[in-house]
């Protein structure tokens, strides 16, 4: 425990010192060509591991699928379009930073869509206009009707 805190302490230091003399060259590597100092061989075996460890898991990915597709075809699933379509999209668009751009037949559809909203606004009196009209009409009548009843029913002693 002492000695983590005094490299602590100068550690520190230490390190200010070195970027005032200039000598610290652990900086300069990084900023410099990219370089990480390691052996080409050590490089070499890394990019070998990574391109083994994605081609185990390509495979493992594609024994998955063809399991996937045996379930479904056992019990008469279909598969989902809608990823695949989805994941065509992202690979389609990949960087873009906004939405998808719509396409002139699409521009044209809303463009028609939007003139029929527009005849659908405007409003249209009903077919039975009559028989709203004799409704509205009874309404009065009806309801003096149910006030002389309930009064009637209904008397203050």
């Amino acid at each position: 425990m002492a000695a983590f805190i005094a490299k602590q302490m100068v550690g520190n230091q230490l390190k200010s010192v070195k970027a005032a003399t200039g000598g610290d060259k652990d900086e300069e590597s990084k900023e410099g060509d990219g370089d990480t100092g390691e052996d080409p061989e050590i490089e070499e075996a890394r990019r070998e591991a990574e391109e083994k460890r994605k081609e185990k898991h390509r495979k493992m990915e594609e024994e998955r699928e063809t399991m996937r597709q045996s379930i479904r075809d056992k019990y008469g699933i279909k598969k989902k379009q809608e990823e695949e379509e989805l994941l065509k999209q992202q690979m389609e668009s990949a960087g873009r930073v906004g939405r998808k751009k719509k396409t002139p037949a699409e521009l044209a559809a809303e463009a028609n869509g939007e003139e029929e909203d527009d005849d659908e606004d405007e409003f249209t009196m009903p077919k039975n206009l009559d028989e709203f009209k004799s409704k509205v009409q009874d309404i009065p009548q009806k309801l003096t009707q149910t006030v002389g009843e309930v009064s009637e029913k209904c008397s203050l002693q």
